[in-house]
This record gives structure tokens, C-alpha cells and sequence, in this order.
């Protein structure tokens, strides 16, 4: 029987510390907020204890993040999408942020198993004053493991509404998108980072914001393919594709490591979860 699951997270400011309060329906939970940085932050790991989404599951994620709150979650492990002959497999997050809010949206990759139908969706709303960072990552398939993305289909949509869009459909037998220049050029991995704003930021901080991710991405593994620019002034895009996610990933949290300092002033040590 297919699961429904739903997660639902409210962070909260209390004089100087964010605090959350959750809920749930189904097997998705949410470990104990650590406080690595201070009181300001408050760090969450989301863990959906089956591992892995077949025909019909759903993941329901929603993220509050009242005036003036900072969360930063993360997950332990990948989404998995395995192979299914059923309906598709979904998963989608919405991330509302309050006034003067900010919000760090850092999972590890989702993996769309061979055979798999899959959709993930992602949505954020930004009020006036909020700032968003957060990434999404793909892998097609498991090259490493001699299991390459043959069958399957995998639907992606990643909107600020009014601000931003990036939608696909990925099917495995595409193969001018997974193989042209003009598409995934023979990768298997694509990433996505955004950092938005809830209003437009000044042309001298999208200047220094953008040049602080260049020089990131000079730093890169040689085999990511990225590049970043600002499709508006509210939005700072990075794109990135790899033939495996290890080396993705390192891209994008070298990016986040850049971007936090230049953006709020805050040290861009990863979490303690990205290490274990």
C-alpha cells in the first residue's frame, strides 16, 4: 500500500533563539534541533525512515520560517526513487518564509533509480526582507554501481512563484537531452542552488554576491560543468552538471560555504551530518 506521508515544520524566534515546533503523519520525522552556531540558528535533519519512494508514495514537506527565524535542514541520506510499473512517485516541498526570515534548504541528492516514475516538486515564497539558500540534486540512475538511467521518467519543478522557474521532464529514452551539448552533454548528475531574496537587492550586492560564487566555482572538481548568474534581482542561480554526484555536491556546498559569509556574515562550516 502506498504511503502518504506528510511533515510539517514552524520555526519559530524567541528573544534570541529559533526554535521549532513539528508535526507528522507517516514515516517522516524530525531529529532534535542542535544549536552548532548559537542560539540564532537552529539545525534540523529530516529522515524518512523506509528510505526510498515507490508508485504512489508521496512526501509532503512544509517549512515555516517566521520573522526574524533561521533554519537550516538537511537530511542524512538520499531520496530514493526506485523502479515501479505504477503511478508516479512523489515528492514535494513548500518553504514560506515570514518577514526578515531566513532559510537554508540543504538535502543530500535524490537518486532516480532505473524504471522509476517519479516527480519532485519544490516551491519557496519569500516575504519582503526573507533570504533563501537552498540546492537540489539529481543523480539519473547509479553509474558507479553499473546501473545506468535505460527506463524511467523523471518530472522536476522548482519555483519561486512570480520569480522564478525551472521545470523538465527527464525520460531515459530521451536521448538528445541526456546526450546533446545542448542538454545534460553525457552527465548524469545536475544540481540546481538558488539564493533569493523576498525584495530586489541592490546591484552592488548581486555584484558581490556573484563574484564570491565565480571564484567558488574556480574552485570546483574538474569534471563539474557550472555556472552562475542572476536571472533577476532577486534570484542568484547556479547551475552544475557531473557525471557523478560526489563531486557535485562538493561543488554545490563550496558554493554555500562562499555564499554565507558573503551573504549574512556567518561561517560556511558544513553541518556535522555532511561528514558522517
Amino acid at each position: 500500500m502506498p504511503w502518504h506521508a506528510r511533515l510539517s515544520l514552524d520555526y519559530q524566534r524567541q528573544g534570541d533563539r529559533t526554535v521549532l515546533q513539528h508535526s507528522h503523519d507517516g514515516p517522516l520525522r524530525i531529529f532534535k534541533s542542535l544549536y552548532p552556531e548559537g542560539d540564532a540558528v537552529c539545525h534540523n535533519v529530516i529522515v524518512h525512515p523506509p528510505g526510498g519512494l515507490v508508485g504512489g508514495d508521496v512526501l509532503d514537506i512544509g517549512v515555516r520560517v517566521a520573522a526574524g527565524a533561521h533554519g537550516l535542514l538537511s537530511t542524512p541520506g538520499a531520496t530514493r526513487f526506485y523502479a515501479t510499473d505504477e503511478a508516479f512517485a512523489t515528492q514535494q516541498v513548500r518553504l514560506e518564509l515570514d518577514a526578515g526570515a531566513r532559510l537554508e534548504w540543504l538535502p543530500l541528492e535524490t537518486i532516480a533509480f532505473p524504471g522509476c516514475r517519479a516527480e519532485n516538486r519544490w516551491s519557496a515564497s519569500l516575504a519582503e526582507g526573507a533570504e533563501l539558500i537552498a540546492w537540489d540534486v539529481t543523480a539519473l540512475g547509479l553509474p558507479g554501481a553499473a546501473q545506468p538511467y535505460e527506463r524511467g521518467e523523471f518530472l522536476q519543478r522548482l519555483e519561486i512563484p512570480g520569480c522564478w522557474l525551472e521545470q523538465a521532464r527527464i525520460a531515459a529514452d530521451d536521448r538528445r537531452l541526456l546526450d546533446s551539448p545542448l542538454g545534460l552533454g553525457g552527465h548524469r548528475c545536475l544540481g540546481t542552488l538558488v539564493f533569493a531574496a523576498g525584495g530586489p537587492l541592490a546591484r552592488e550586492r548581486r555584484e558581490h554576491l556573484l563574484e564570491r560564487v565565480r571564484e567558488a566555482l574556480g574552485q570546483a572538481p574538474a569534471d563539474v560543468v557550472a555556472g552562475a548568474t542572476f536571472p533577476n534581482d532577486r534570484v542568484l542561480a547556479v547551475r552544475a552538471v557531473a557525471p557523478l554526484v560526489e563531486a557535485l555536491m562538493a561543488c554545490l556546498q563550496g558554493v554555500w560555504a562562499a555564499l554565507r559569509p558573503a551573504a549574512w556574515g556567518l561561517p560556511g562550516n558544513p553541518p556535522r551530518i555532511w561528514r558522517v
